[in-house]
């Protein structure tokens, strides 16, 4: 079994992915295999409306001068997934959206790709706007035909401020556990 996770931060290695990062470890205590995919320094842009993926029906995004394509086959290959994000003015990073969108309008196009997997959130904030946040995230998972397993939330702005936040913390190590949980009930 394999979780992948998208870390949609423009920072590379900072509160979202020490979020993610402590969900990988419950999960690999389990015996699950994990993979981080960061946003931070690769190119993707948002869905342009060409309808080229409901055409091709290839499980590919017909836009192929971006990291979308790449992301959309670790989705196919993995039985979860993980969405991360910090708050940006109240809502998800240009990056995640991006993936949301492109990754989504594929798998519609092409009969649900990721229907039954299991999906996970994580929101790194400072202040306010996770709810918001972790809404826009959580739009992907039923849209695609997937199980949500739940969210973590941690609160810092500064990169590893997030890990004084003991119940963030708490409630990440949890996530990662329930994942697992479900994971082998459906596909040990």
């Amino acid at each position: 079994m394999k979780v992948v996770a998208f870390n949609g931060s423009p920072r590379k290695d900072g509160n979202t992915f020490i979020l993610i990062n402590h969900v990988f470890r419950e999960l690999e205590k389990e015996g699950i295999e994990t993979e981080l995919m960061q946003l931070s320094g690769r190119e993707i842009r948002g869905c342009i409306a060409c309808y080229k993926c409901f055409e091709n029906k290839d499980q590919r995004c017909a836009v192929k001068n971006d990291v979308a394509n790449e992301c959309i086959e670790k989705m196919i290959q993995a039985e979860g997934m993980i969405l991360g994000s910090p708050v940006y003015f109240a809502d998800v990073t240009a990056e995640m959206k991006a993936l949301i969108d492109r990754a989504g309008f594929v798998s519609m196009a092409n009969g649900g790709m990721y229907k039954n997997k299991v999906g996970a959130i994580v929101v790194a904030l400072r202040r306010s706007g996770a709810i918001h946040t972790l809404d826009t995230m959580s739009h992907f998972f039923p849209a695609g035909q997937m199980i949500i397993i739940g969210r973590g939330i941690g609160f810092g702005r500064d990169k590893g401020e997030v890990e004084k936040d003991e119940e963030g913390m708490q409630a990440v190590k949890a996530l990662g556990q329930r994942m697992a949980w479900l994971l082998k009930k459906l596909y040990a």
